[in-house]
């Protein structure tokens, strides 16, 4: 009787099919792991702006729009998106020393990018975020313009090392941001339309405010400003800056309810919430005390960028 030899399905050579299942499934998790580093990246770049601008942005542009629908909301979730990963990406590339100190995690310090290829980055968001504003109109590739403008000011030709040359920039920044999102979550038709005198007001208003209280986010990054030269307002002057931001978010605790006529329990929310923000900036000076402080700054900012709604839709009446 003829012996067949026996070969072990663990011991035998794959089968042509099964070579090509595996190397298929090899190159499934190559470019898998590779989409997710890079995705990981761009979020590490946008991380520490989602509470300082997206999330307000957001607010700001719902409240004053208002929104139009799901599809422009998305949409315009998706534009400032992109156009924040701009900024961060401009701001980053130029500031690995500072990282170094602040925030070590940040793609550069932590090298998962290269200056070169950040540099390179940044270039090529800024032609998307100018190719994806001019699918809506020419004015929103105005207002991507001038975004790259001030970050380029900021960034390139050193405003962010003057106290009174980055709150500028903090208003370019900021109202673009909102103009560009009030645009395009208001918009109801097949072309994105003018703003009208509420969101007029309300972006006007929003740059005044930024303008004289933005500096509570220098107060916990005093010593990585001072490693890469700059002199922002509570460098310039540390009682001063902190007496203003005091002040400043005492006046428009007050002052905002009243020009929005909001309802008088809603106003003495608000006017207690800033007031007790300011408190904190001006009594509580350690580092890990002014992170916790502007963050609940932000809470108070995207309350401050809600109040326009109330003469959308009489929202705030109580």
């Amino acid at each position: 009787m003829v012996k067949f030899p026996y070969h072990s399905p663990l011991s035998s050579p794959l089968s042509p099919p099964s070579v090509l299942l595996h190397g298929i499934e090899n190159a499934i998790g190559t470019v898998y792991a590779l989409v997710a580093y890079h995705v990981y990246t761009v979020i590490l770049f946008t991380w520490t702006d989602y509470k300082t601008i997206f999330f307000p942005v957001t607010a700001f542009a719902c409240a004053t729009a208002p929104v139009s629908s799901l599809s422009t909301f998305v949409q315009g979730e998706l534009w400032i998106w992109i156009h924040l990963l701009l900024c961060n990406v401009s701001n980053q590339a130029r500031s690995e020393s500072e990282d170094a100190v602040n925030r070590p995690w940040r793609p550069l310090p932590s090298k998962r990018i290269s200056q070169r290829q950040a540099v390179a980055l940044r270039w090529i968001t800024v032609a998307f975020c100018i190719i994806w504003s001019a699918s809506y109109n020419v004015g929103l590739v105005y207002i991507t313009l001038a975004l790259f403008v001030t970050t380029f000011l900021y960034d390139e030709c050193g405003l962010a090392s003057h106290p009174i040359g980055k709150n500028l920039c903090n208003i370019g920044g900021y109202t673009t941001f909102e103009l560009g999102a009030t645009t395009i979550l208001g918009h109801t038709g097949a072309h994105v339309d003018h703003l009208d005198s509420v969101a007029c007001r309300a972006i006007s208003l929003s740059g005044i405010l930024i303008f004289t209280t933005i500096q509570a986010q220098d107060f916990s990054d005093v010593e990585g400003d001072s490693a890469l030269g700059r002199v922002t307002f509570p460098i310039y002057a540390p009682e001063l800056s902190r007496a203003v931001t005091l002040f400043a978010m005492i006046a428009w605790s007050l002052f905002l309810p009243h020009f929005w006529g909001i309802g008088n329990v809603s106003a003495i929310i608000f006017a207690a919430f800033g007031s007790a923000v300011g408190c904190r900036f001006y009594w509580w000076r350690a580092q890990g005390a002014d992170k916790r402080s502007y963050l609940i700054y932000n809470v108070w900012l995207m309350f401050a960028h809600i109040l326009p709604l109330h003469a959308r839709i009489d929202a705030l009446s109580f």
